[in-house]
């Protein structure tokens, strides 16, 4: 047994003498491993220089937005508002007068139903910080509405839409504010809001013609009404604007108080342009930009109670 055992472990001593021996060869030999380690530094090297880049790039400053037109190459937005005495409206200005206050380029011609300027209308004016323009003409007896006639019987706001016509034409007439006509040249638009609208400021970045017409490979083909469709022009006063220059190279271009019913906007519009030349806005006429939202008519009866009984409000609190 002490035999066998010797020669296992005289066996176990020569192999291993002779790995050892093997492994003292190998080491002096060339080694291949090289082009793996060399590949694997090269692929870190690459991610460290993309991580550095990526540091670079979220060091650097953003680029600067693209900066809107300068105010003054812009044209000139004039928007002429008709306007009569009622308790609603201070209530109708003063909604309007701060949309417009974010316009640039905006002159706002007020023209008042009056004989002469109220105090209403000239404060709110001069403390909206607009350039404006205030003009006053009384609707002629004839032409105002009679006791309990329904507001469609009769149109509104004519003399005092002409009466701004008037004054971009040279004639004056203004009675505050900027009292000199625009210089000949000047590029504007010329758009009528009435003061019992709601209009979003996209509205006046659009400079918008129509809202309603049918268009066709952009241009306007027909009119989407059911009311009085053969109308040459089935549009809202708000649903057109018109360039200054057209509207000056046609100094008899006006609106007419005789039109019939639904015809008011035509009769201006039919000396102005041919419905096929209109330039549609509002992406091709799909976006509404402007709203009938007129202010509700308080109902008095409580204050003419009181003031039956002498205990009336303040007349002077302006409302």
């Amino acid at each position: 047994m002490k035999l066998k055992l010797k020669n296992v472990f005289l066996a176990y001593f020569l192999v291993s003498i002779a790995g050892l021996l093997y492994a003292l060869v190998q080491l002096g030999q060339p080694c291949d491993c090289l082009p793996p380690l060399r590949a694997a530094a090269e692929q870190l090297r690459q991610k460290d220089l993309r991580i550095s880049q990526l540091q670079a790039e979220l060091r650097r400053p953003p680029p600067a937005p693209a900066q809107p037109p300068e105010p003054e190459a812009l044209p000139t937005i004039y928007v002429v508002t008709p306007t009569y005495a009622r308790l609603v409206q201070k209530a109708e200005l003063v909604r309007l007068s701060q949309t417009l206050s974010l316009v640039p380029r905006l002159h706002w011609l007020l023209v008042e139903d009056a004989e002469g300027p109220t105090p209403l209308v000239s404060g709110l004016l001069a403390a909206s910080g607009l350039l404006f323009t205030h003009l006053v003409v009384l609707t002629p007896k004839a032409q105002r509405l009679r006791e309990g006639e329904p507001g469609w019987v009769r149109p509104r706001g004519v003399e005092q839409r002409n009466k701004a016509l008037d004054w971009l034409r040279g004639r004056g007439g203004a009675v505050g504010g900027e009292k000199d006509p625009p210089p000949p040249g000047t590029q504007g638009v010329v758009y009528f809001a009435d003061d019992d609208n709601t209009y979003s400021r996209e509205l006046f970045e659009e400079v918008m013609s129509q809202v309603g017409p049918q268009v066709q490979d952009g241009r306007v083909v027909g009119f989407h009404t059911a009311w009085e469709p053969n109308r040459p022009f089935p549009v809202d006063m708000a649903g057109f604007a018109v360039a200054l220059p057209l509207l000056l190279a046609k100094p008899n271009a006006q609106f007419d108080s005789t039109a019939p019913r639904g015809h008011l906007e035509s009769s201006l519009l039919s000396h102005l342009v041919d419905p096929k030349d209109l330039e549609p806005r509002a992406a091709n006429c799909t976006r509404v930009l402007v709203w009938h939202t007129r202010t509700e008519k308080p109902k008095m009866k409580q204050e003419e109670q009181l003031q039956r009984q002498g205990r009336g409000s303040d007349p002077a609190v302006e409302v």
